[in-house]
């Protein structure tokens, strides 16, 4: 099992838990000219239920 040769310093330790931090999820407008609501990336659209743009769009949601 690995052991440390020293002590981290507390700064060393909070500076490094520092960088673990949450980001904000991307959202996309609709494809639906009639819906546009914000949706995740590569997921049907909650509001609507459609995946996809104009030319391949597919109801896969009963909404």
């Amino acid at each position: 099992m690995a052991v440390p040769k020293r002590k981290v310093s507390r700064s060393n330790t909070r500076s490094r838990r520092a960088q673990w931090k949450a980001a904000a999820p991307r959202l996309v407008i609709c494809a639906n000219a009639a819906c546009r609501a914000p949706h995740l990336p590569h997921h049907a659209c909650p509001s609507c239920g459609q995946y996809g743009p104009r030319r391949a769009r597919r109801q896969v949601l009963d909404v």
